[in-house]
């Protein structure tokens, strides 16, 4: 008996422990080195005509900058004409900025500073749009080219990706010009003409730039917007992309002797493939609670208190359920792993041939702690002696570095976004996708990713979509923003 009370009140007592432990914990819990721009004086945004902006949208919608996977196919007389149209409609920007159109079509503004000592700043915005899928045009409400107002809303390909960015920042640079605005840190705006296929224009823009000794502050490109329903939360919260996942193809092959379908050896090559593929996929990489994600966890939790604060304070304690949690979904889960997703296979030519290569290729989204060696890695070890040959499809791209949630820079975006919406919770977060801003960490102190649109989880479906549309509330304040922005960074 006395045993069993022993026993009993050593359970109790660390049962005791751990709760003690756990409460003190989520109490002092708060992320760190994430500032709330709260220290900056913010300028105001100068007045504009918002209903000649709209229509400035509309116009730019309607110009196909079209990026298709071969290059042959673009149409570059469009790039041309949306290179006259900018001219012609933002005169006092283009009498303030000196403009680069580089060889590729890429475009390179700058507004000199008044004070050479201040890093300049760097905002970007592509000027190509991906195709319409095809078939899929009676689909739209509108015509994807013809940049219909309609609904409180400029409908159209590319009016959220990412024309409404690039025609918002000359509103914003035309409005500020407009006023007689002189800014001491120097602007540049950088617009890539092929973002959507890889971007090899705003590569170049960060080579050319980086010759020329420039040093920048802080580079604002796409990447992320503010969500109205942000899970944890399940409200608004300003997502601001620290970084973005690395991207690499790796070609797995499988040689074979080929042959007569008619007369099949018991493994083919397609055979060989296919258990190869299945076996890197069946191999993930592991759900991990660190880098952008992780930061993004424990903002949202922070804010959203309780049972969500105390799990994410104890992860000692609930790493397993939090991972359960995050991994159910593959929106969420993709910001705390490296993905896998086999995306193409090429066999036989013909139906009754056994093919002597058959091919595979396997997507890749690096995680920032990962690297491609890493990817090669597992991909070998998970195929063990399989007879199947690996390379890349191309070179990869590496994971960007993770940018600062405390720096000037970082203080400057926060601000500038929390002016519309001051209820907001801020937060880092990963991009999975990639953007132009990756080119130029080189050349940047910071690179961040934002834009100030506000989207439901829902709406954020469109981009690249069917019915993709800019609503006239959001592309205020996208001007409002970048206005914002430009006068009080470089002001």
């Amino acid at each position: 008996m006395g045993k069993r009370r022993n026993v009993l009140c050593g359970g109790l007592a660390v049962v005791a422990v751990v709760a003690g432990t756990v409460a003190v914990r989520t109490a002092s819990f708060a992320p760190t080195d994430i500032a709330d721009g709260t220290d900056i004086r913010l300028a105001a945004a100068p007045p504009y005509d918002l209903s000649a902006a709209v229509a400035n949208l509309s116009a730019a919608a309607q110009i196909r900058t079209i990026s298709h996977q071969d290059p042959a196919d673009d149409e570059v007389v469009e790039w041309d004409r949306l290179h006259a149209w900018l001219a012609a409609t933002y005169p006092d920007t283009h009498r303030a900025m000196t403009r680069t159109i580089l060889p590729n079509r890429t475009l390179i503004y700058h507004w000199q500073g008044s004070d050479a000592s201040l890093a300049p700043i760097i905002v970007m915005a592509h000027q190509d749009v991906v195709p319409v899928t095809e078939g899929t045009e009676r689909d739209w409400k509108y015509p994807p080219f013809a940049g219909t107002i309609a609904e409180q809303a400029v409908w159209g390909r590319g009016t959220v990706d990412d024309k409404g960015s690039l025609v918002g920042l000359f509103e914003a640079l035309e409005a500020l010009a407009g006023q007689g605005f002189q800014p001491k840190r120097g602007i540049y705006l950088v617009s890539g003409h092929d973002e959507e296929v890889g971007g090899s224009g705003a590569a170049a823009a960060a080579a050319k730039l980086k010759a020329e000794g420039v040093r920048a502050l802080f580079t604002l490109d796409e990447g992320s917007v503010e969500l109205r329903d942000t899970p944890v939360i399940n409200g608004p919260a300003i997502l601001i992309g620290v970084a973005e996942k690395g991207y690499a193809t790796l070609k797995v092959t499988a040689n074979a002797p080929g042959g007569h379908s008619s007369m099949p050896p018991a493994e083919t090559g397609v055979t060989t493939l296919a258990r190869a593929v299945l076996a890197i996929t069946e191999s993930p990489f592991p759900m991990e609670m660190r880098g952008p994600g992780a930061a993004m966890v424990e903002s949202l939790a922070t804010h959203k208190g309780g049972t969500t604060k105390m799990a994410v304070a104890n992860q000692w304690l609930f790493a397993p359920l939090l991972k359960r949690q995050l991994g159910a979904s593959p929106s969420s889960a993709a910001a705390f792993h490296t993905t896998i997703a086999p995306t193409m296979l090429e066999g036989s030519p013909k139906e009754n041939v056994l093919p002597q290569s058959a091919t595979a290729l396997i997507n890749y989204r690096i995680a920032p702690w990962n690297r491609s060696a890493d990817v090669m890695a597992a991909a070998k070890a998970a195929v063990g002696d399989a007879p199947v040959e690996f390379s890349w499809v191309k070179p990869p791209n590496e994971p960007s570095r993770v940018s600062s949630t405390s720096s000037q820079g970082w203080k400057y975006v926060v601000a500038a976004a929390r002016a519309d919406a001051p209820d907001a919770v801020v937060a880092p977060f990963l991009v999975v996708g990639a953007t132009d801003g990756r080119s130029m960490a080189p050349i940047s102190e910071d690179v961040y990713r934002f834009m100030p649109m506000h989207f439901s989880l829902k709406e954020t479906a469109m981009i690249h979509g069917t019915n993709e549309h800019m609503t006239i509330d959001s592309f205020k304040r996208m001007i409002d923003f970048y206005a914002r922005l430009i006068a009080t960074s470089a002001g």
